[in-house]
């Protein structure tokens, strides 16, 4: 039988608000978002192959705005050569009559729009066998519908979108969708949506994961998976696509060491604009490395896309010479003695902890600035 090669994404969430981050970046995200369908027909090209799967939230609502629709539309029509499939999730769910209304009457000819579990012929000898979100919680495992017949010989492809198991993080919790769907409803290949970060569920079943992630949840680029059935288990290629890197680096420092050389391994030296970055510091040090940790994060991160650091972890050793360079005596010795008292002040919050621990840096660093 000839191979059958295929591109499989999910989760674009065109339209998504990104409401907790600042007005420039959040727009970058959201054009990032529309900027993964071009990326993805380029994949493909490049992959070999004219078929990309969609399992499921391509929009991140049921009634994305108009030019959001209008305009991932229009990218899928202008990659003419490609085959675009497009399986409804529970985010754009064939509850959202009207989305998929609009979707049909201005789609191009070179969509597919899968409203129905029936199996379509993809190619001679390739059948796909989908299971569309009816609704946002359907509350039964629709992939049920994968065990429909097709021609003897057939390549048979599984598009579905839910969770195999709980991506709450509750331990032991399953999901609707059995983990051996792909085995019980013999199926060459699986391809699931609705994970966010790439995963290998078995040789058969896998989670592409978004193409342009949108939290720090997960930790690898987003990406693609190019699939080719050719033998008894399919191959996977996974091909990076995103426009931005989310990264949550974290570290430990100690004093008698340089935590400004340990930041800045911990950062990505070329790109900084391209990079959401959450960093986390743990451990002590004193005054003046934490003084001197401060500045350096603050001059750093107008450099990237956008950068937070969390520093509730790490204390600050403070020595009486250290506060003789803030002031011997008076008001602001005071406030230094009170903010390190409270800064290692175990009936406190650690949030109040880390506001003292940063009130003394910058109180330290702001006497040095004025001292003559």
């Amino acid at each position: 039988m000839t191979a059958f090669r295929f591109l499989h994404s999910s989760d674009l969430h065109l339209g998504r608000a990104f409401g907790n981050f600042p007005e420039g970046i959040r727009h970058r995200l959201r054009e990032a978002r529309h900027g993964a369908i071009a990326r993805l027909a380029a994949a493909a090209r490049t992959g070999g192959t004219a078929t990309i799967l969609l399992a499921g939230d391509t929009f991140d609502a049921e009634t994305p705005a108009p030019d959001t629709l209008r305009q991932a539309l229009a990218a899928m029509r202008e990659a003419s050569d490609l085959s675009w499939v497009l399986l409804p999730g529970n985010h754009d769910s064939l509850a959202a009559t009207e989305l998929w209304r609009r979707i049909a009457a201005d789609g191009p000819a070179n969509l597919r729009t899968l409203t129905s579990d029936a199996p379509v012929e993809l190619a001679p000898g390739v059948h796909l066998l989908p299971a569309p979100c009816t609704q946002r919680r359907p509350g039964r495992d629709l992939t049920e519908a994968m065990s429909a017949a097709t021609p003897a010989g057939a390549r048979r492809i599984g598009l579905g979108h839910g969770a195999i198991t709980d991506f709450s993080g509750e331990e032991g919790a399953t999901g609707i969708i059995p983990p051996d769907r792909a085995q019980r409803s013999g199926l060459d290949y699986l391809a699931l949506g609705d994970w966010h970060g790439q995963l290998q569920v078995s040789p058969t079943t896998w989670y592409s994961g978004t193409p342009e992630p949108d939290a720090f949840k997960h930790d690898a680029q987003g990406a693609a998976l190019l699939v080719t059935l050719d033998g008894p288990l399919p191959q996977v290629a996974p091909i990076t696509v995103a426009a931005f890197r989310w990264l949550r680096p974290q570290a430990e420092v100690l004093p008698g060491e340089d935590p400004i050389a340990r930041i800045a391994a911990l950062l990505p030296g070329t790109g900084a604009r391209d990079h959401l970055v959450r960093l986390t510091l743990r451990g002590r040090l004193p005054l003046a490395k934490r003084a001197a940790v401060e500045a350096d994060l603050a001059h750093r991160a107008p450099d990237f896309g956008w950068f937070s650091a969390d520093l509730t972890a790490l204390a600050v050793e403070a020595l009486p010479e250290d506060l003789d360079q803030i002031d011997r005596a008076g008001a602001l010795r005071q406030a230094a003695e009170t903010l390190l008292a409270e800064a290692g002040d175990t009936s406190l919050s650690q949030a109040d902890r880390q506001t003292a621990s940063s009130a003394l840096a910058r109180l330290y660093a702001f006497a040095q600035e004025v001292r003559p």
